[in-house]
């Protein structure tokens, strides 16, 4: 079998371009792959069709020689928009090899370790109460027992950090009120957080309701501030999905920066690379919670790669029938008392494309506004 064709084609959500990876090969199986773009997306698509000439002819089943052969070629580390290219072309190789070999790819992974993939979702509200409802609506319809929100009731860069914190503190306690006393909540500061005591002092006023995890509060450039916080917080710590391939996580783990790792499977470089990551992360007592606000595709991949992983925690989640992403693929996985479902008898992925549904997307621009603070100096997104 050869790869005779990768061919990048942007779908949209909204007024969000993405873009997807169709490979072909001469025995006619195709397979997909989902990309996520961190910077220019109109970038996405010509490094697709650069990779292309560099692995065009090689059998697609050799997934190990052609990430090898990509990250060699490149010469310099691929960064963001790279691995952005890389991981949805890989995603499309194990699509064609679980389909080659008429098992889904999680088969070709050393098999499952769990029969069901546990999924959380994002809530939000101006209070915990209208949260709670969301969450509990959630419950109702799709069996949700854990939930993502941000800590933030007031506007951090216009707020005395006290009160913000204060605040914080509230809405979490309003959530335990008006929820089953069972169901989890994460927190996600967004990275929005400069100085790492204010990042202790959001989670210390987090910690007596039991967070599920508090996820990214700094930037990840400075290592030793993520090892530094963990040592004093009273939380599980989670981060990564600002991260890229397994030495930028080997730096983090080898330094004790977090409890719980959150690479995306979209930009990390793929299910290869997540699982040589996960192993690392595994040796370290760490478990995996994969960055996945993402489309359906992408979570057909990770539900692969979480029932083979043996440290997998949660995996996040967003309702494709909320979205245009609905139509994406002919039957998308969606969550039954909180869990997804494997497919034993869908070889691949598990899902299949609709092409009709993504034909004709035109590209629309799109781009990340930061915010404005009180003294004209922009925020963290």
């Amino acid at each position: 079998m050869k790869i005779t064709a990768i061919t990048p084609i942007i779908a949209r959500f909204g007024n969000r371009p993405r873009v997807l990876v169709k490979v072909e090969t001469d025995e006619g199986i195709t397979g997909w792959g989902e990309t996520y773009s961190i910077g220019p997306d109109l970038a996405v698509g010509p490094t697709v069709d650069y990779c292309f000439e560099l692995i065009k002819g090689i059998d697609p089943r050799r997934i190990e020689f052609i990430m090898m052969k990509l990250h060699q070629q490149f010469r310099f580390p691929p960064g963001g928009i790279g691995l952005s290219a890389i991981s949805g072309i890989d995603h499309a190789l194990w699509d064609i090899a679980g389909k080659a070999a008429g098992v889904p790819v999680y088969q070709l992974l050393g098999g499952n370790a769990r029969d069901k993939i546990r999924v959380y979702r994002g809530i939000g509200g101006r209070n915990g109460v209208e949260a709670a409802d969301q969450a509990r609506r959630l419950n109702e319809e799709y069996g949700f027992t854990a939930f993502k929100t941000s800590p933030y009731q007031l506007d951090p860069d216009a707020h005395r950090w006290g009160r913000v914190c204060a605040e914080a503190s509230k809405y979490f306690e309003e959530l335990r009120l008006n929820c089953p006393d069972d169901w989890e909540f994460a927190f996600d500061p967004h990275a929005k957080i400069f100085e790492p005591i204010r990042a202790l002092q959001l989670a210390n006023a987090l910690a007596p309701y039991d967070p599920l995890f508090y996820e990214e509060p700094l930037r990840p450039e400075h290592i030793p501030a993520w090892a530094s916080l963990k040592s004093q917080m009273q939380v599980p710590l989670a981060t990564g999905e600002s991260l890229y391939a397994r030495f930028e996580f080997l730096n983090l783990m080898s330094n004790q920066g977090a409890d719980i790792i959150q690479p995306d499977i979209c930009v990390c470089g793929g299910l290869l690379e997540m699982r040589k990551i996960n192993a690392i992360a595994e040796a370290h007592y760490i478990s995996i919670a994969p960055h996945n606000p993402m489309g359906p595709l992408a979570t057909a991949v990770n539900l692969h790669f979480c029932a083979s992983a043996p440290n997998f925690k949660i995996l996040e989640y967003l309702l494709p029938t909320e979205s245009e992403w609905n139509d994406w693929v002919d039957e998308p996985y969606l969550p039954k008392d909180g869990y997804l479902e494997l497919r034993p008898d869908r070889p691949g992925l598990g899902v299949e494309i609709n092409e009709e549904a993504i034909a004709g997307n035109e590209y629309i621009h799109w781009e990340r506004s930061s915010p404005t603070r009180p003294d004209g100096a922009t925020g963290y997104i």
